[in-house]
């Protein structure tokens, strides 16, 4: 059963994708918050949710400023940003910052259970022009734009790195979950984007989502 925040202060919308999920989603309790203030205070209460679904105009937010204190906060828990922001590249920084994905309120109902459960099965995920417009967009169970050797290239710090990038984790996350310092985090993810051939994290993010990690950190 999972556990799903919607921290959004439209009410009306607070209960239409409440509705989404409990149709899309058998058993899912589903909370609701309406500012950054008393979702931060729901994460401490609440430290098993399974995915926090954030507005990035809601009271407090700041922007993607409320985004980051979340990911500061509350690390461990995963959260995809719903809004009615469809600017590129706000997007793409979201993602940036640890979004593990991005739905635009104008998406339509099927869209909508489409992108929670693929995030929720533990992909990101981007609206599909935006994910053209970072530069590829790998269908799933596609061949990756990453090649063999580019990534016998990485060390296996490095490829740990990505994996955690792949799942959405920013910076911070990843240095808490490894167990380094986010300094050295910052460090591998500009030498992973150099041996990749990638401009930015949401290429190599999008461009590694195929990738069987297992196979190359010989678990």
């Amino acid at each position: 059963m999972y556990k799903l925040l919607i921290a959004d202060d439209h009410p009306l919308f607070r209960e239409a994708i409440g509705r989404v999920i409990r149709d899309g989603f058998d058993a899912a309790e589903v909370l609701e918050t309406q500012d950054l203030e008393s979702t931060l205070a729901m994460t401490i209460e609440h430290d098993d949710l399974d995915l926090i679904l954030l507005d990035l105009n809601m009271p407090g937010m700041h922007g993607l400023g409320g985004l980051l204190r979340l990911r500061n906060e509350a690390p461990t828990i995963p959260v995809v940003i719903i809004s009615a922001e469809e600017d590129k590249q706000v997007i793409l920084q979201a993602v940036t910052y640890g979004a593990v994905g991005f739905i635009t309120k104008s998406s339509p109902r099927e869209q909508m259970t489409k992108a929670i459960t693929q995030i929720l099965d533990g992909n990101i995920y981007l609206p599909s022009d935006i994910m053209r417009a970072a530069g590829t967009a790998p269908a799933r169970g596609a061949e990756t734009g990453i090649s063999p050797r580019q990534l016998e290239t990485l060390t296996r710090k490095q490829l740990q790195v990505l994996e955690r990038m792949t799942r959405g984790e920013s910076n911070k996350m990843i240095a808490y979950h490894l167990n380094i310092a986010e300094t050295t985090v910052k460090a591998h993810v500009s030498a992973i984007l150099r041996k990749l051939g990638v401009h930015n994290r949401v290429q190599a993010i999008l461009s590694a989502g195929d990738i069987d990690f297992s196979a190359y950190l010989g678990r």
